[in-house]
């Protein structure tokens, strides 16, 4: 974490737990919210274009907090950036697939099933980090399914038109699937990366943001229309100024939330932090019901309770895997002085002959000696 951040304890309203817990839960709500509202009260279409305008807010803001001495990250280094651009290309990837989604589906359906995205990031670090999957983290797997089944069964029935032949598939579901699963392949690509970088939590916003800006303008201006007239009928001149608001909006939450993450860590616990983002998904998915007119159907309040309890018990089962391996490496450090010392006193116990006929035991070195990587042999 920044240490610039963390320069100035005297002031209380920069340390608030309460108030990081609050700016970052708001940001998340603000984001989804207004990022709905974007696709769907102004028909929006030009997606690429709505998420290079979030990526250059949130590098415009982040210099201008370093100019303020409100946080710290490095310069912009050519030979990290050439490393680290396939990790963005991962990013540019999951934002999109998952603007997608939320262009299609309601938000509470759209929050209730990126939990799905949890299940495969856990097995994803079972095979590439030897990571265990432990019966409460499957407990909360079954919740999770159970709640995203329900949810989409629920949201299903809600808009089945009475005329049989008007049915027709709702792409969001491809969508979040797709979703899903480059959201699972970009976090274990870069926890596998990251370890190379040594990078903190606003490098890693600063280099994300502005390697995969020119990424998705360039895509914006390939795909989006932008030569048919695609741009001047999205921005007509009666919605221009609203959704150039709302567009603004979108970008300062963005930001807001990587901003959010680092000061509530910061101020409570990476636990809290935890906690908090797995009991957040119901005031998210609550919203668009509050806001959007998403309807508060049985199935849909069923599948949002669901996920919040399939949230606790993962974040829970986390947090136990966690102290307990903490314990585990505080135990294995706590016995290695301990061998030294056993290893220090058999060099000084005395050496009897042995029996005529045997080999004798001395042979200059102690009994038990440490292995060059430093463990106790088994």
């Amino acid at each position: 974490m920044s240490e610039k951040m963390t320069a100035s304890p005297s002031s209380s309203l920069a340390n608030s737990a309460t108030l990081s817990i609050l700016a970052y839960c708001s940001s998340s709500i603000l984001m989804t919210v207004t990022n709905k509202m974007v696709f769907s009260r102004f028909d929006f279409h030009m997606n690429f274009f709505l998420l290079s305008i979030q990526s250059l807010t949130a590098v415009v803001m982040l210099i201008l907090f370093k100019k303020l001495d409100l946080i710290s990250f490095r310069n912009l280094d050519t030979n990290e950036a050439k490393k680290w651009f396939p990790i963005s290309l991962g990013l540019v990837a999951m934002i999109y697939t998952g603007s997608k989604s939320l262009q299609f589906l309601s938000i509470p359906v759209y929050t209730i099933f990126k939990n799905l995205t949890v299940i495969l990031i856990a097995y994803g670090e079972v095979l590439w980090f030897g990571a265990k999957v432990t019966p409460m983290m499957l407990l909360s797997f079954v919740f999770m399914v159970l709640s995203s089944v329900i949810a989409g069964w629920s949201d299903i029935a809600a808009f089945v038109p009475k005329d049989p032949t008007d049915l027709h598939f709702n792409p969001g579901y491809l969508w979040i699937a797709a979703n899903c699963f480059s959201s699972a392949g970009y976090v274990l690509y870069m926890r596998k990366r990251i370890k190379h970088f040594n990078f903190k939590d606003f490098d890693t916003v600063y280099y994300n943001n502005l390697l995969s800006f020119p990424v998705m303008l360039a895509l914006s201006f390939w795909l989006e229309g932008w030569v048919s007239g695609e741009f001047e009928r999205t921005f007509a001149p009666d919605v221009r100024q609203s959704l150039t608001i709302a567009i603004m909006m979108t970008g300062l939450s963005s930001f807001f939330i990587s901003y959010g993450s680092a000061w509530c860590v910061r101020c409570t616990s990476s636990t809290t932090y935890s906690m908090i983002g797995s009991l957040n998904k119901l005031p998210v998915a609550a919203s668009g019901i509050l806001f959007m007119g998403d309807p508060a159907t049985t199935g849909n309040v069923l599948g949002i309770f669901l996920g919040f309890i399939a949230g606790i018990l993962y974040s829970y089962s986390k947090t136990d895997q966690a102290q307990k391996n903490l314990a585990l490496a505080n135990t294995s450090s706590l016995s290695k002085p301990l061998m030294a010392e056993f290893n220090d006193a058999s060099e000084s116990i005395p050496v009897v002959a042995a029996p005529v006929g045997l080999p004798s035991t001395k042979s200059g070195l102690p009994l038990y000696k440490s292995n060059p990587d430093g463990k106790v042999a088994d």
